[in-house]
């Protein structure tokens, strides 16, 4: 009997499944799972809990059987056969699906240089065991990248007696995603909390004691960890004729090029509203958009929107940011407690982007109501924005009721 099948057992994929059971579908649910053991969150990896865990369950095996959704592990999909749809596994067996959702996620870049097959990747749980196992306190570890993956990485070994040394190859870390004056605080804290950071650094070649650069340097290293991004997994999407442009292109409602395919998570490359296609490789993401191709292979016409969210947390710092945060800020909000968020308004005066930093959880609050404010497409008062006794839920009523 055909039914939905899932290929990736990460947050997007998990996510689908129950929401395709929430919304009253009957028929078989399959997740197909590359790794072995339980589907687990990818944050704490890089973002350990007080007690140093890294390792979390998105759901017990009770709750699969209690919905009827079989998860298949240690299995990886390796032919797709559209016409008859059916799905070929590496164990020999074949799935015949109703509707097939493609959530592979990424996969790490790896180093091209001299060596470069000598440095681990930060990804999956078997990575930071592997990595947490070998950065033993006193070891010299080099992370090639300082984007929020890297640096979360470099916060945790730090804490850990390690010493850590990151390289980017760009002028400034974290300017992919972070605005500059965050990334500024970020990076100080770094500093300050010990870890080496050299920006314009070209790794010429890597060995098993050092890492050279191309301007001569040679850095102590014990072991090397790339943090240079990712790519979307498209092998199986694009073999079966799949139309594929980093990722799967899918419309705003997460379907592909075939109308019984869909594509979800770090794997998607989404279109919506006429713009050109975006991936969105956050936490955030994968369970939205799980959420949406959930509900639209058991029928719905659900549509893909809102501004994407994401968080890091380094140190003691947790930076948050929402919607488009690219250009000068419009007005920057600074707290009695050292916190500050930046805010961008859009050429109508209507709010499309926060980012803040703080202590703890001390911007959580106001980023969240920036986000329900971009949604609203409410025109706020830049000024009003700058000033931190402004209560931002407020801005959320009618001009005339505030």
């Amino acid at each position: 009997m055909s039914g939905i099948v899932i290929l990736g057992g990460g947050e997007c994929g998990v996510r689908a499944a129950f929401t395709a059971r929430e919304h009253g579908y009957l028929s078989p649910i399959t997740i197909v799972s590359e790794e072995i053991g339980m589907p687990y969150e990818r944050p704490p990896l890089s973002k350990p809990d007080e007690n140093g865990g890294t390792e979390k369950s998105i759901c017990s095996a009770g709750k699969f059987a209690d919905k009827d959704i079989t998860l298949l592990q240690a299995t990886e999909a390796i032919g797709l056969n559209r016409t008859n749809r059916k799905i070929v596994l590496s164990t020999g067996a074949e799935l015949q699906y109703d509707k097939l959702l493609f959530a592979t996620g990424a996969f790490p870049r790896k180093l091209t240089c001299l060596g470069g097959e000598r440095a681990m990747t930060f990804r999956t749980a078997s990575d930071a065991t592997a990595i947490y196992g070998r950065a033993q306190q006193g070891a010299h570890v080099v992370i090639v990248g300082a984007g929020l993956i890297g640096l979360e990485l470099a916060a945790v070994l730090i804490g850990r007696g390690v010493h850590v040394t990151v390289l980017e190859y760009a002028p400034f870390p974290l300017g992919r995603n972070v605005p500059q004056p965050l990334a500024k605080r970020i990076v100080d804290r770094h500093i300050t909390e010990g870890v080496s950071i050299y920006c314009n650094a070209e790794v010429k070649h890597i060995t098993d004691t050092h890492v050279d650069l191309v301007d001569g340097r040679s850095i102590p290293a014990d072991l090397v960890v790339a943090a240079v991004g990712v790519l979307a997994r498209t092998d199986l999407a694009k073999v079966s004729g799949l139309e594929t442009n980093n990722g799967i292109c899918v419309n705003e409602m997460l379907r592909t090029s075939s109308p019984h395919i869909f594509a979800a998570g770090d794997c998607a490359n989404v279109s919506m509203k006429g713009a050109a296609g975006q991936r969105f490789e956050t936490w955030q993401n994968a369970q939205n958009q799980g959420d949406i191709a959930g509900r639209n292979m058991t029928g719905d016409m659900a549509v893909l929107a809102g501004p994407v969210w994401f968080w890091s947390d380094q140190f003691d710092l947790g930076l948050q940011a929402v919607g488009q945060t690219s250009e000068a800020p419009s007005a920057v909000r600074m707290g009695t407690d050292g916190s500050e968020i930046l805010f961008y308004l859009d050429s109508a005066g209507k709010l499309a982007g926060a980012a803040g930093l703080g202590i703890g959880n001390a911007v959580a609050k106001d980023i969240k109501l920036a986000k329900k404010l971009i949604e609203a497409s409410v025109t706020v008062d830049a000024e009003l924005l700058c000033d931190s006794n402004t209560n931002l839920k407020k801005l959320l009523r009618p001009a005339s009721a505030r």
